[in-house]
C-alpha cells in the first residue's frame, strides 16, 4: 500500500511538472531533467537518513524511495544504486552499469521505435 501510494503521489507530481514546464520549452526536456534531479536528491538524502539514523522508519522510506521516486523517476533508483556500487569499491562494475544504462536505454528506445514502425 505504501509503495503505491507514494507511486501514485511521485506519478502525479511529475504529470504537473511536466505540464508546467513543457517539453518544447526550448527543444531540451527540461522537465524530465528536473524530475530525474528532483528524484535522485529526494532518494540519496532519504535513504541516508534511514540508513543512519532514526529519524526515518522503513515504512517511510519505503513510501519516500520505492513508491514517491519510482513514480517520479526510475533515474534516482539508478543513480542511488551507482553510487552504492562505488561505496562498496565495485567502480568498474559502477562505470559499466551507468554506461550500460544509457547506451543500452538508447539502444532500446532506437531498437522499439523501430519494431513499432515496422509493425505499422
Amino acid at each position: 500500500m505504501l509503495v503505491g501510494l507514494g507511486g501514485f503521489a511521485g506519478s502525479v507530481f511529475r504529470y504537473l511538472v511536466a505540464l508546467a514546464v513543457p517539453f518544447s520549452a526550448g527543444g531540451f526536456p527540461y522537465a524530465t531533467l528536473a524530475v530525474n534531479l528532483v528524484g535522485s536528491f529526494i532518494i540519496g538524502f532519504v535513504s541516508e537518513l534511514a540508513l543512519t539514523t532514526t529519524m526515518i522508519t522503513p515504512e517511510t522510506r519505503l513510501l519516500l524511495t520505492t513508491g514517491f521516486c519510482g513514480g517520479l523517476t526510475t533515474f534516482s533508483t539508478a543513480m542511488y544504486e551507482t553510487m552504492g556500487l562505488g561505496r562498496d569499491g565495485q567502480a568498474l562494475y559502477a562505470g559499466l552499469y551507468v554506461a550500460a544504462s544509457l547506451f543500452g536505454g538508447l539502444a532500446c528506445i532506437f531498437t522499439g521505435t523501430l519494431c513499432a514502425k515496422l509493425w505499422q
